[in-house]
């Protein structure tokens, strides 16, 4: 009796918890496909920094840093003298015929001020200005790849995750009716032992099963709280956020698929990015020519000066004041410069070269996971069709056994041995569906489309 009512305790207890986590997910908010991408978006740290290495980019092709403007040069001083003197005639005769007296001055003091503008602008630079402002414009462009590269692996990655909860969703949906049918079957054990009509290896038969089913469920609910918190840190928000997950399942058709595959060289970001790259050397090539060719500035200038003088022992105090406007023009060529532009001019071709080289080989990366990817959500496609058989299959054979069991033409471990198969049947399909469709979204990415259509 004690160990009756020990079992009965522990089973009341997993009761107990399991009644808790149902409570709990009734009160869990749906966070859809939709939902999670749009925090993502918002929130995650990858994808913030990466519009932030995009501004800087985009600050960058600002006319203000073009070259096209004018430089302006403001300049302003002043000084300030002072000094003492004494001047001595050394026995020299005035007008009168006497001796002229030493003359002193003390704390005189000489000031001096001046302000000027200066104006520089470049007129021809061998159009180095210009395709270094396209080259700017490029990285621009290549930043926004960059970005749009981050966005979409992270959002692959965050649907695995996404698609990874819904299975265990339906996993613990699955081991809680495998568990409710062996509470079933251990209440109508017990009352068959009572009345006699079975041994005490039936009802034991059938607690074992529970404990089984029960730490099948608990495993699973643990696994299932681990991954959510996976998302929530993915999503860069309160790691025990709880939320359910959309467990609905629409594969796309492999026509539309198809269609999307045949515009790769247009839509796929890693190529994308190859060809801006690519332009992006071929802009230096062109800013490096234009360092042999003259260079043609003009220039111009505003000066004033004013000079207060104190007086001398021969001159009065005296203020000089002047302004003076000059303008010109400059031509500035590099005819040799001891072989350095050349020498970068031979580097930045053989730059390009290998950036043509590497759209080359990605070109045939591409094409190949595209191959592969597309094979794989065949597959995921054909494995899930014959799954969804298997789990009818069991399923009919389940039912079938249980009720010979209900009119005992089957023993217990049969029962629980179809009991199983179906377990992990339905577990093995739910697995299958999520598969193809982490494989369609693996496909998709490839296509440069996973933005573009309903997750």
């Amino acid at each position: 009796m004690m160990k009756h009512r020990l079992f009965y305790g522990l089973i009341a207890l997993v009761y107990l918890a399991f009644a808790k986590a149902d409570a709990q997910q009734s009160l869990e908010s749906l966070l859809t496909r939709e939902q999670a991408v749009e925090l993502m978006l918002e929130n995650n740290y990858g994808i913030k920094i990466a519009k932030n290495t995009q501004a800087i980019a985009e600050n960058n092709t600002n006319i203000l840093n073009s070259g096209y403007l004018p430089s302006l040069q403001g300049t302003a001083g002043a000084s300030i003298d002072e000094n003492d003197s004494k001047t001595d005639f050394n026995g020299a005769l005035d007008q009168n015929g006497s001796p002229r007296n030493d003359i002193e001055i003390n704390n005189a003091q000489t000031t001096q001020y001046n302000a000027g503008l200066s104006i520089n602008y470049t007129l021809f630079d061998g159009l180095g200005r210009l395709y270094n402002y396209k080259r700017l414009q490029e990285q621009y462009q290549l930043s926004q790849l960059q970005a749009r590269s981050t966005i979409e692996n992270t959002t692959v990655q965050l649907m695995s995750v996404y698609l990874e909860i819904a299975r265990l969703t339906e996993n613990v949906k699955v081991f809680e009716q495998s568990l409710d049918v062996s509470k079933r079957r251990e209440t109508r054990a017990q009352y068959q032992f009572d009345y006699g009509q079975v041994n005490k290896l039936e009802v034991l038969n059938a607690r074992v099963d529970i404990n089984t089913d029960s730490i099948n469920l608990l495993n699973a609910q643990q696994v299932l709280r681990n991954t959510k918190r996976d998302l929530n840190l993915l999503l860069n928000r309160e790691l025990e956020a709880q939320f359910a997950v959309d467990t609905t399942i629409v594969l796309q058709n492999m026509l539309v698929l198809d269609s999307y595959l045949e515009k790769v060289a247009e839509n796929n970001v890693r190529m994308l990015q190859a060809e801006s790259t690519l332009q992006i050397s071929d802009y230096d090539i062109k800013t490096t020519k234009a360092l042999m060719l003259p260079r043609i500035g003009l220039s111009g200038s505003y000066g004033w000066n004013q000079s207060q003088n104190p007086p001398s022992a021969f001159f009065p105090a005296t203020t000089r004041t002047s302004a003076n406007v000059a303008v010109g023009a400059n031509l500035t060529w590099d005819i040799f410069d001891g072989g350095r532009t050349i020498t970068s001019l031979r580097n930045t071709k053989i730059a390009y070269e290998n950036e043509a080289l590497f759209k080359s080989q990605l070109e045939q990366e591409v094409a190949r996971d595209i191959a592969n990817a597309k094979g794989d959500y065949e597959n995921a496609l054909a494995i899930y069709r014959m799954q969804e058989q298997n789990v009818m299959t069991n399923q009919s054979n389940f039912e079938r056994t249980q009720e010979r069991f209900k009119l005992g033409q089957v023993s217990s471990i049969e029962f629980r041995q179809a009991q199983v198969n179906l377990l992990n049947a339905v577990t093995v399909k739910n697995l299958a569906k999520y598969d193809a469709k982490l494989a369609e979204y693996q496909l998709l990415q490839l296509a440069g489309q996973i933005l573009n259509v309903s997750l």
